[in-house]
């Protein structure tokens, strides 16, 4: 039989509860309450004690509340980065043997940008800010020192059309920050100091950013995206197409060039998506000819670099 002093105890344990349940509910969701009560209930009162030694029910229920508050979430592990996978550029350094008539007509473009260079904006949901941390807090450098070249697959419109399409999922926002167009014109879509989603789950010589915590990482925190518009051939998922037009190698060319000096990029760091690409389903940009930027370049004088 259960005596009576224990029942009366229960039943005074009861009342402070109803009393004060937001202490009571925070115990029980730590599975405490159960042991405190055993332990606060066997407690003899009848034995003489010190005033203020023995604590009551409300000064537990507090403590065991406290506890919990100052207890740390449990660490997450942060993704490993990738395995570096080498990288040796198409683009060779090349201070003879220059075109001089093909430097006078890029130059003449680059004189003319306002004429086939324009701006275009998008959905905000479709690029960002360079972050300086990751999202485990660890430091990143958001400074742009990788190219990845892409190609659009669709119209030119098309892909406008997207990047202007708001993507509140993380998953689905997509942007790069310019576009060529087969007639060699230029539409910029996100100011190269922002950060344009144009690559997935991407790194580069071994380097990502995990800024989601639900996605893996990627290169978009420190690169530069640019996108050719692709041939009516290549609206499909055959591994090639006809290729690019000599107007826009002329353009991506003059792009680069920028963006080489601007950033102080060396040119082994233009790469393709394809390259990038940590889940091997991208091989864009097909029927790239390598040869066609290689004579475009070394023109402007960006591959006679030590």
């Amino acid at each position: 039989m259960v005596p009576v002093s224990l029942i009366q105890k229960f039943e005074r344990v009861a009342d402070l509860i109803r009393l004060h349940p937001r202490a009571a509910v925070a115990v029980a969701a730590t599975g405490s309450l159960a042991v405190l009560l055993v332990n606060w209930v066997s407690l003899d009162r009848s034995k003489p004690s010190h005033a203020g030694a023995r604590p009551s029910l409300m000064d537990l229920l507090e403590q065991v509340e406290s506890d919990n508050d100052t207890k740390s979430p449990p660490a997450v592990e942060p993704p490993r980065a990738p395995r570096s996978r080498s990288w040796t550029s198409p683009l060779a350094k090349q201070c003879t043997g220059i075109d001089s008539a093909l430097r006078s007509r890029l130059e003449a473009l680059q004189r003319s940008s306002d004429v086939w260079r324009t701006t275009v904006p998008i959905h905000p949901t479709n690029f960002g800010e360079r972050l300086s941390k990751d999202a485990y807090d660890a430091a990143l450098d958001p400074s742009p020192r990788v190219v990845v070249m892409h190609e659009t697959v669709y119209s030119l419109t098309s892909a406008i059309n997207t990047f202007q399409t708001p993507h509140p999922l993380d998953v689905d926002q997509v942007s790069y920050h310019t576009l060529i167009g087969l007639d060699g014109r230029v539409v910029d879509i996100v100011d190269p100091l922002k950060r344009a989603y144009g690559a997935g789950n991407s790194a580069f010589l071994g380097e990502w950013a995990v800024t989601n915590p639900r996605l893996l990482g990627s290169l978009n925190n420190f690169a530069l995206h640019v996108s050719l518009e692709t041939p009516e051939s290549g609206a499909n998922d055959a591994s090639q197409h006809t290729g690019y037009t000599s107007r826009q190698y002329d353009a991506l060319a003059i792009v680069l060039s920028d963006w080489i000096n601007r950033f102080k990029l060396p040119p082994a760091a233009i790469t393709s998506h394809r390259h990038v690409d940590l889940g091997g389903e991208r091989g864009d940009p097909r029927s790239f000819n390598w040869a066609s930027l290689q004579y475009r370049l070394a023109a402007l004088g960006d591959l006679c670099v030590s």
